[in-house]
């Protein structure tokens, strides 16, 4: 009798024992299967942002464009105004002027990154820098070398952004992956050879669309804005052995 109600007794701590950890693991399941769910939903939306920003980017072809048809002077001073504007209504939205709050919420917010939202000191958007890359590309170099040094600029640097981020496994440096870097260069050399009427597609082109790469990867070491780098390496290289 007493063996029995030993082994009963052992029976039911038993299922008990069964019955919570079966109920432990479906909780962790479910607790797992949420969190890979809501890392899901933030990809996507962090990828959907960055669309919606390469997009306005992308927008920007107007400026070499203007570059090539316009006399210097008239795309200088276009630029310049763009630029002066850009300033006032970003210094406004960072002293929470009303007006200015209003404009740039609806035309920027939904595109900013995270450091350039904050509010600590007055961080610029990435339009100030390409607007003055725009500008030191007009003065500085001749037209054809402008006006690819900025179009390496607004599309390579999306073809980086968008591919790194829907298929770059492998970093090469901090946020940077191979497969985004390769999209950068690859797609520079082609806007490169694109130009060949233009402008003879040499040995320079290439180390120039390296030196560009280089720059764009490594941007928080030069600390120079990649809306900036990244066109002044096309421009330089080009101009000294194109």
């Amino acid at each position: 009798m007493i063996i029995n109600r030993l082994k009963k007794a052992l029976q039911e701590f038993n299922q008990d024992k069964v019955i919570q950890l079966r109920s432990r693991f479906r909780s962790i399941s479910a607790e797992k299967v949420e969190l890979v769910r809501c890392k899901l939903r933030a990809v996507d939306k962090s990828y959907k942002k960055e669309i919606l920003r390469k997009s306005i980017h992308l927008s920007s072809l107007w400026i070499p464009a203007l570059i090539y048809i316009a006399h210097p002077g008239i795309s200088i001073m276009i630029f310049s105004f763009l630029f002066l504007a850009d300033i006032i209504l970003e210094y406004g939205n960072y002293k929470r002027w009303n007006w200015a709050r209003r404009i740039f919420g609806r035309l920027f917010f939904k595109t900013l990154r995270q450091k350039e939202t904050k509010r600590i000191y007055f961080q610029s958007s990435g339009s100030l820098y390409v607007l003055l890359a725009a500008i030191a590309c007009t003065l500085l170099f001749s037209k054809p070398i402008a006006v690819i040094a900025m179009t390496v600029m607004l599309i390579s640097d999306t073809f980086a952004a968008l591919f790194g981020k829907a298929y770059g496994t492998r970093k090469i440096y901090k946020n940077k992956s191979m497969e985004g870097t390769l999209a950068f260069f690859m797609s520079a050399l082609f806007i490169c050879m694109l130009f060949e009427p233009m402008f003879h597609f040499t040995y320079a082109s290439v180390l120039a669309c390296l030196l560009a790469t280089a720059a764009e990867v490594y941007e928080d070491k030069t600390e120079i804005d990649d809306n900036l780098s990244i066109p002044f390496s096309i421009g330089i290289i080009l101009s000294l052995l194109g």
